[in-house]
């Protein structure tokens, strides 16, 4: 199995106007809902508050076999209000626009900041921390497609899946999705922004084989512009090599050796070491890397940055939840802990400053000091020797209290640096904590997976059980 370069599609999407985009409200309808919501709070006797109105629309169209099969056109709005009685904190929601339905959202949130238990930490964030002014990402392109053009290449994505090679005989089905969305935000100590964004992706899991010998796989396209889709004549046709060559899978023997992490599966591992070193997890002592900040997690050769402002970043943004300015930063240096991912809250539970990541991490990426340009799959499968190469993941079995890691998987065995066969039905086992420390190597073939991007990865030891 070798990495495949998936070409963009030839869609082009029409960007219109903000007024044109679908979206039913404009920003500055929100602008005076948000400001009504925290005028009426003040008049209350609230000492902060905030509010956030927000909506979001969208296009998803499924097909099985050649045929339509599902058409969903999703639309939601939303408007939430935090209110701050001193310490003490409420907060409450409505989808009713109405000026009663505002005022007895802000109402509602207002009783129960009164009668909730004082918090020494919560509040607003510091003046120092706020964005009072943020660069503009280009996160907003929406996709003028209808759900018979959307059919189409969802058609199409499932016909050059089907047509790859006799051997693919059915198929789950393909999907194209079209979503929007925007908000507009605002709190009592200075911050006022919001922006509007777009999520577009096609996908297909053809199934290979007939009767016990089927095996399926799938692949997808995700981007904020339709026009850096792949095609779907790429994502069907490489999905269905990704089926076909797990044919024939087998069992191996109980055994422990290095283990090869597919890229796109390489970008859970570092959603775990984030979620270890949030600030939640940490102040709660639910964390199997509880004070690591200035400690060495990874071997030296691991950097992992954090850059929130990337144009179309899937991960980008210019401020966080709470309207805390983000920043690009090294979160890992050669190995060492240099920050946590925190809240206002959570940082002030510990005694630190907001990171700007209420909400979660921004455009994460893990790379080695030892890469080469060179270090491709079929590199990486070299330095693997002989062991196994992880293509697939099941179950959720990762404890973050203690580390411990033990996961369903499938993927290849391989010796002397080759592929040998496709195996099935085993599980994977070892410690988060030893796994970081014992990656030996990160390749090339870098892929971006939501808000992280990393190259497949290679750890010098796990068990894994099979028959």
């Amino acid at each position: 199995m070798t990495t495949q370069t998936l070409k963009r599609s030839t869609a082009t999407p029409h960007q219109p106007a903000q007024s044109e985009s679908g979206f039913s409200y404009r920003r500055d309808f929100f602008e005076n809902l948000v400001d009504s919501a925290l005028a009426h709070a003040k008049k209350l006797g609230a000492s902060d508050a905030a509010a956030e109105a927000s909506e979001g629309c969208g296009l998803s169209v499924s097909v099985r076999k050649g045929e339509l099969e599902n058409v969903e056109r999703n639309r939601d709005k939303s408007l939430g209000v935090t209110v701050y009685v001193g310490q003490k904190r409420g907060n409450a929601s409505t989808s009713d626009f109405s000026r009663e339905a505002i005022e007895q959202t802000v109402q509602a949130a207002f009783d129960i900041a009164r009668f909730t238990a004082t918090d020494k930490t919560s509040g607003l964030p510091a003046e120092r921390d706020i964005a009072h002014s943020y660069p503009e990402l280009d996160l907003f392109h929406p996709w003028a497609i209808d759900s018979a053009g959307a059919a189409e290449l969802a058609l199409a994505c499932e016909a050059a899946a089907l047509d790859t090679s006799r051997l693919i005989t059915n198929s789950e089905g393909a999907g194209v999705s079209a979503q929007q969305s925007h908000f507009f935000s605002a709190h009592t100590r200075g911050f006022r922004g919001g922006y509007a964004s777009s999520r577009h992706s096609m996908s297909v899991a053809p199934i290979a084989g007939k009767g016990s010998q089927m095996q399926r796989d799938s692949w997808y396209s995700s981007m904020r512009d339709a026009s850096d889709l792949a095609s779907p004549q790429a994502v069907g046709r490489y999905a269905a090599e990704r089926a076909l060559a797990r044919l024939k899978s087998r069992k191996i023997a109980t055994t422990q050796c290095p283990v090869l992490f597919e890229s796109p599966l390489a970008a859970g591992l570092l959603g775990g070491f984030v979620q270890a070193v949030s600030g939640a997890a940490i102040y709660r002592k639910s964390t199997f890397l509880l004070d690591s900040l200035g400690k060495a997690v990874f071997p030296r050769h691991i950097d992992v940055s954090e850059d929130p402002h990337v144009k179309k970043g899937k991960g980008s943004a210019p401020f966080d939840e709470e309207g805390v300015k983000t920043r690009a930063r090294k979160v890992v240096d050669a190995g060492v802990v240099k920050g946590y991912f925190l809240s206002t809250y959570s940082a002030r539970k510990l005694g630190m400053r907001t990171t700007g990541n209420a909400g979660g991490s921004h455009n994460l990426i893990m790379s080695s000091r030892q890469t080469a340009a060179g270090d491709d799959l079929d590199e990486m499968l070299r330095k693997l020797g002989t062991g196994l190469f992880v293509t697939e993941l099941m179950g959720q079995g990762v404890n973050y209290v203690t580390g411990d890691y033990s996961r369903g998987a499938s993927g290849f065995w391989v010796e002397k640096g080759q592929i040998a066969f496709p195996v099935e039905e085993i599980t994977i086992a070892g410690n988060l904590k030893d796994m970081l420390l014992g990656i030996q190597a990160v390749g090339a073939d870098v892929y971006n997976y939501g808000a992280k991007s990393v190259g497949s990865v290679l750890i010098n030891r796990m068990k894994v059980a099979g028959s």
